[in-house]
């Protein structure tokens, strides 16, 4: 059994969706630690007790937690960082800070 050039072309291109990386969703407390771990590589400075204090008590384990997983994630990550990314970086953290 052949299948039609067409199937193949989408068969393909179900596939390579599925290949995305998906990053945590904004607005957890796993995408506040991303944006951390982050924020470290780029060399910023990051008051993790203030962000931690600022979360509700029920998902600062979740933060901490994922904040770590990053940590050891971080030592691969590119150290290099555009301004545009360190300026937004900061901002996201500000803003998260506050809340």
């Amino acid at each position: 059994m052949t299948a039609s050039k067409p199937s193949l072309a989408a068969l393909a291109a179900l596939s390579l969706a599925g290949c995305v990386a998906v990053g945590p969703m904004p607005g957890t407390p796993e995408f506040t630690a991303a944006q951390v771990s982050r924020a470290y590589d780029c060399g910023l400075r990051v008051d993790r007790g203030r962000i931690i204090a600022r979360l509700p008590a029920e998902q600062r384990g979740r933060f901490v937690a994922a904040n770590a997983s990053y940590a050891v994630q971080s030592y691969k990550a590119p150290r290099r960082c555009e301004a545009s990314e360190r300026e937004r970086l900061q901002q996201e953290l500000r803003l998260g800070a506050r809340r």
